[in-house]
């Protein structure tokens, strides 16, 4: 529970809204915290208990509150599901009492297999998998991971999830996988919970769910920090539990768009089978519209046209000036030259 508890990103971000420092403290007692969490503890531990502390602040705990509130406010929760009451959860306590378990028992599967995984590759390459350096990463380093580990992640998710869970003309292997996983994840046609983010029968779940969020940070190995892996896989996990949850409240337009084409794919299994819908707009897979309309609402919502229009106005104006400020000048020149002359 302490090397929970003393997971650097955690305490980073409970410092600054707990306190009044200053963010140069709050950056050093965040590389103090990495510090010594990296001397006192391995790194095949850091991972396998930070992983699991994300998995616990970002899915488990949000996905029981939501439930809830839609079981104990289904009056409430009706009105903000994208499909009405079809989306509530089944009241009947065994049947929750049995997707929880499934959950908890595909948390405990991945982080297993993560541990093994992990494990041999750095016996096999004598070096742990991720750099588990007292260094921090540089703020562009890790932006460039974050992406690529992003962008893997669409393409993964979205070829695995239509042509192996979701296959049209199944091989005896994809059949029993495609199976399983409308077994358990489409049991019913309704928009989901987030407690279904986990909900699912073991093998899609691990095809689903996490192959495409580790086999790309392997595929990194040894350039990737510890910390870019913790912020992609916690930010995948908000993603996924807000996106999954049903509500039409979710903040923003691409992550209401997300959890909208989620809705329609659980209702309709047909479609939308990528993370951001990028693959699904590129193979005309998209259910309820495609991501593209949500990069359009959330430009005309944002006015960037508008913006742009003046930005450009006003660029143009400051080049107009510049240039009229420089014949000025050379006129001036000119004249002060002639003037001189003429004395002479």
């Amino acid at each position: 529970m302490d090397l929970l508890m003393s997971v650097p990103i955690a305490s980073y971000f409970f410092s600054t809204s707990l306190t009044s420092w200053s963010t140069s403290l709050n950056l050093l007692f965040f590389y103090m915290t990495w510090t010594t969490l990296i001397l006192s503890h391995s790194p095949l531990k850091i991972e396998l208990f930070g992983t699991v502390g994300l998995r616990i602040v970002f899915w488990l705990i949000p996905s029981l509150f939501f439930l809830l509130v839609d079981t104990l406010l289904p009056s409430l929760a009706e009105s903000l599901k994208h499909s009405g009451t079809s989306a509530l959860p089944p009241r009947d306590a065994v049947a929750l009492a049995r997707l929880l378990g499934l959950a908890i028992f595909n948390l405990t599967l991945e982080t297993v297999l993560e541990g093994l995984l992990s494990l041999g590759t750095a016996l096999y390459l004598k070096a742990p998998i991720f750099r588990a350096a007292t260094t921090l990463p540089l703020p562009w380093q890790m932006a460039k991971h974050i992406a690529l580990l992003f962008a893997a992640r669409e393409v993964l998710t979205y070829y695995i999830h239509r042509y192996i869970l979701h296959a049209q003309y199944p091989s005896r292997t994809t059949r029993r996988l495609a199976a399983q996983h409308a077994r358990c994840a489409h049991h019913r046609r309704a928009a989901p919970f987030s407690l279904l983010l986990f909900a699912d029968h073991p093998i899609p779940f691990l095809l689903h769910r996490f192959v495409p969020i580790y086999l790309p940070a392997l595929l990194l190995q040894r350039h990737l920090h510890m910390l870019t892996f913790f912020l992609f896989f916690g930010l995948s996990t908000i993603e996924e539990t807000l996106t999954l949850s049903g509500y039409t409240i979710v903040p923003g337009i691409i992550m209401g768009g997300i959890t909208r084409r989620n809705s329609l794919h659980y209702s309709r299994p047909t479609g939308n089978f990528g993370c951001w819908g990028v693959l699904d707009w590129m193979h005309g897979t998209s259910l309820g519209g495609d991501v593209m309309r949500d990069v359009k609402n959330e430009a005309e919502k944002h006015h960037v046209k508008e913006k742009g229009e003046k930005a450009a106005d006003e660029a143009g104006g400051l080049i107009q000036e510049g240039i009229e400020g420089l014949r000025r000048s050379r006129r001036n020149k000119g004249r002060r030259s002639m003037a001189n002359g003429g004395s002479e």
